[in-house]
């Protein structure tokens, strides 16, 4: 699933191919994806125009010139391709979005979605989500931190406690900081919180500026989009030697995600 830096990649990377250029078309192939029938979503997109486009979270915005946004989250095997027909990979996309003459947006939504709403709509229905982890202070991390009594993994993919952080990432920031993804909240010292936190804030840096892990490029000729997927040290890592270490990678699955760590370098 994309997560934070993914997202923010495609927001970059979306903002200089789309903002300012006209919707000229829309075809829907699976209609559960939007919150509103096919033929209004259309009427409402062919014309307008994106003016701006925010993160929060593992969702995108899309703020459209008529002050309605878009709400995309791409959930599990979801991701995205800007090109034109004939450069269209040869995968299935739930949602093609036509800008100009014969550019397009095409979003795979296998259980993702795409909802159109009023801005106090979209907001609201993401208020249940926690801080984002980058624009926090330590202070204000060790105050979100405080309450949290289960284990250091678990809580990292919460999003109602940080958002953004998903299965890769958590356990990238646990290797990171020299922390076993099983510890116990409760059990961290003020020292190894401030690792963990100076862990998320590099790593997830490091991430974006690297263009995330997704495999696939978002157009022809990006050669942003995945470049962290072969830097990952422990994440789908596993038997592979630890890169500090060169002990095996463990894997277990932990409240049915799997989880990945150097038993020798996280304490």
């Amino acid at each position: 699933m994309p997560e934070l830096p993914e997202m923010e990649t495609y927001r970059q990377q979306l903002t200089r191919l789309i903002i300012g250029v006209p919707i000229t078309g829309i075809v829907v192939t699976r209609p559960k994806s939007l919150n509103v029938d096919p033929e209004v979503f259309a009427k409402k997109l062919i014309g307008n125009r994106v003016v701006r486009m925010e993160r929060r979270a593992k969702h995108l915005l899309f703020h459209l010139a008529t002050g309605e946004i878009l709400l995309l989250h791409l959930m599990l095997g979801g991701w995205m391709f800007f090109g034109t027909q004939e450069e269209q990979p040869d995968r299935t996309f739930q949602v093609d979005i036509q800008f100009g003459v014969n550019r397009l947006c095409f979003i795979g939504l296998r259980l993702g979605y795409l909802h159109v709403h009023t801005p106090e709509a979209a907001y609201t229905l993401l208020q249940k989500l926690g801080p984002e982890p980058l624009e926090l202070s330590f202070i204000q991390f060790q105050n979100v931190l405080r309450p949290k009594r289960g284990i250091l993994k678990v809580t990292l993919v919460d999003q109602t406690f940080l958002s953004g952080i998903g299965n890769c990432y958590s356990d990238e920031i646990c290797f990171e900081a020299g922390l076993l993804p099983l510890r116990k909240i409760s059990t961290l010292t003020g020292n190894e919180q401030l690792q963990l936190y100076q862990a998320m804030q590099a790593l997830l840096r490091e991430a974006i500026a690297v263009g995330g892990y997704m495999e696939e490029p978002l157009f022809v000729g990006d050669r942003l989009t995945g470049q962290y997927n072969p830097k990952c040290r422990v994440y789908d890592r596993k038997d592979e030697p630890c890169l500090r270490c060169g002990r095996s990678i463990i894997q277990i699955e932990v409240s049915s995600r799997k989880c990945f760590y150097c038993t020798y370098c996280q304490k």
